[in-house]
């Protein structure tokens, strides 16, 4: 089992180093993920998901791309029921990684930090909440790509909270 393992983690670094070298052989791609990865709590993995599985990134508004992956609430209404809101569908690929670099940007990303703290004070629970900085996270990057800025967090946006 341990030579299986061996094996497999030689052939992942190499698909990675190829994923790479993939990006850096595109200047268009390799500005993106620069872009992408000024963001605190987005490394190499969710950059290289959002350019290859997410082409639509910069290209929809925030309804739209949350939607796409996911993470907006929609609601399951019928008649006079009035249920909670859920989420459902959208690309799982892309949603898991979403997952994984929102709880890394809850630790070391401001925005991020404190919109999480604002909504568990608030009474939200947990998933409830990683959710919704799920889709703030992937809604700010949406919009760095459209407007081709790269991450600035102003420091009176850090007192008072995000909107």
């Amino acid at each position: 089992i341990s030579q299986h393992i061996k094996w497999l983690e030689k052939c992942l670094s190499g698909i990675n180093k190829e994923l790479e070298d993939f990006i850096k052989s595109s200047p268009m791609w390799m500005e993106k993920a620069d872009l992408l990865q000024s963001v605190p709590g987005v490394g190499p993995v969710f950059s290289a998901t959002l350019l290859a599985e997410l082409p639509e990134l910069g290209t929809l508004n925030r309804k739209s791309i949350a939607a796409l992956i996911g993470v907006a609430p929609l609601n399951k209404d019928s008649g006079k029921l009035y249920g909670i809101r859920v989420t459902w569908g959208g690309r799982a690929s892309v949603r898991r990684v979403l997952y994984l670099s929102t709880m890394s940007a809850i630790r070391c990303n401001p925005t991020i930090k404190i919109f999480y703290k604002r909504l568990r004070n608030a009474g939200k629970k947990p998933k409830v909440a990683i959710v919704a900085c799920m889709r703030k996270l992937i809604t700010i990057l949406n919009a760095m790509v459209k407007n081709d800025t790269v991450w600035n967090v102003s420091p009176g946006m850090l007192e008072k909270g995000p909107a």
